[in-house]
C-alpha cells in the first residue's frame, strides 16, 4: 500500500547499496543510477535527482493501459527490517528544497520537475550510510469506496505484470498474475476485507503477518491474498479498512 537521510558513497559503493531483487513489482534505482560525491555532503546519504527521474519518467513514458495501477519511488530498509524511525526524504536544489512525505510502506510520489533536473537536483535522506535501498514501486490503486469488482483486479494485476516485463527483467517472463496483496498496519485487528468465493458466498480473507509486497523481507504488517483461483469471475471484494498498499501477486 510512506522520511530521513545519511552519508555519501563512492561511484562503485553506491551501484551496490542500491542494489536490490526486481521481483514482483519493484525496480532497482541501480538500473540508471551511478553516484556522485561531494565533501560537502559527508552526513547524508543520496542519489542524483536525474539518475532517479532516469528510472520514474519510464512509467510516464509507458504506452500500454496503466490507469489501474500507479508508479512510486520506495524506500528500502537494506537488513530487511521495518525503516528507520523518522526517516525523512528531501529533493534539494540550488533553488528549492522539497519535503517528499513517505507513506506507511516507505513509497513517495516522485515530482517531475525540470528545474530539479536542470539543476542537477539531489534527494536526501537523513540516515547514515549504508541503511536505505532506493527503488521504483508498482501498485494498484486503491478505490475509495472500498468495492473491487473482481475483474478490475484481475486486469490490474495484468497491467503491473506488462509494465514490469517492460522493463526488461528476464526472471519474471514466464510469471503471471495469480492474485493480489492487502496490506495494514500490523496492529491491526481487523480489516473486515471480505470476498464472494466460487460458491457465490461471501468469505472472510485471513490476515497474517507478513511483508507489504512478496519480493520484501520486511513483515512489519498485516496481510490478506486473494488468490483468484478462489473467487468468482464477477465477484466482488469488500474491504472496510483503507490498506496501505495493494500488491499483485506474480508466480
Amino acid at each position: 500500500m510512506i522520511t530521513k537521510y545519511a552519508s555519501i558513497f563512492a561511484l562503485m559503493q553506491f551501484a551496490s547499496v542500491l542494489a536490490f531483487a526486481q521481483t514482483n513489482s519493484a525496480t532497482p534505482v541501480t538500473k540508471q543510477a551511478a553516484a556522485q560525491t561531494s565533501e560537502s555532503q559527508a552526513d547524508t546519504e543520496w542519489i542524483s535527482y536525474r539518475n532517479a527521474y532516469r528510472l520514474m519518467i519510464q512509467f510516464e513514458k509507458y504506452g500500454k493501459p496503466k490507469h489501474l495501477i500507479q508508479n512510486h519511488f520506495q524506500l528500502v530498509s537494506k537488513n530487511g527490517g521495518p525503516l528507520p524511525d523518522n526517516l525523512q526524504l528531501n529533493l534539494v536544489s540550488k533553488s528549492m528544497r522539497l519535503n517528499l512525505p513517505l507513506d506507511a510502506a516507505g513509497r513517495a510520489s516522485f515530482p517531475l520537475l525540470k528545474s530539479a533536473y536542470d539543476e542537477n537536483a539531489e534527494l536526501v535522506l537523513n540516515q547514515t550510510a549504508g541503511q536505505v535501498n532506493f527503488q521504483s514501486r508498482i501498485s494498484i490503486i486503491a478505490r475509495s469506496d472500498g468495492v473491487y469488482e473482481i475483474a478490475d483486479l484481475r486486469l490490474a494485476c495484468e497491467q503491473a505484470l506488462a509494465y514490469v516485463k517492460s522493463t526488461g527483467d528476464a526472471r519474471i517472463s514466464a510469471r503471471s498474475c495469480v492474485g493480489v496483496r492487502f496490506s495494514y498496519a500490523k496492529n491491526l485487528q481487523q480489516a473486515g476485507i471480505k470476498f464472494r468465493g466460487a460458491d457465490m458466498q461471501m468469505h472472510a480473507l485471513a490476515l497474517q503477518e507478513n511483508s507489504a509486497f512478496p519480493d520484501e523481507s520486511n513483515k512489519a504488517y498485516k496481510i490478506a491474498n486473494l488468490r483468484f483461483a478462489d473467487t468468482a469471475e464477477k465477484g466482488q471484494l469488500l474491504a472496510q479498512q483503507a490498506p496501505i498498499a495493494i500488491a499483485p501477486l506474480f508466480e
